[in-house]
């Protein structure tokens, strides 16, 4: 978990326990390890939804997991790139430079 992550995490835990408890103890304990899909699929995912609910605040952190967990910088960009059909251009164009923005900071 990067340090921006943690203090999100620490955030949540302060002013909304709840919701804390439930991304800590369901969606990380449980969804994200859950066998029926692997971590590259669930990053997949999740990268195509955040993009087509123009959630781009949280889509650089998952770009950057997404990439821990097994995807390439060039499915990520197709992915992307498959979207501007179904989520639309502007959308596409917005993820397109946050995965610049990931791209520049890894070299592998």
């Amino acid at each position: 978990m990067t340090s921006k992550e943690k203090d999100l995490m620490a955030t949540f835990a302060r002013v909304a326990p709840q919701f804390h408890q439930l991304t800590s103890k369901v969606l990380f304990e449980q969804v994200w390890r859950d066998e029926s899909l692997s971590l590259r699929d669930r990053s997949l995912i999740t990268v195509t939804a955040l993009v087509a609910l123009n959630r781009m605040e949280q889509l650089p952190g998952h770009l950057e997991r997404a990439l821990d967990n097994g995807l390439s910088k060039e499915e990520l960009s197709a992915a992307v790139t498959h979207l501007a059909f179904y989520a639309g251009w502007p959308v596409t164009a917005s993820a397109i430079e946050r995965l610049d923005d990931i791209n520049g900071l890894r070299t592998y």
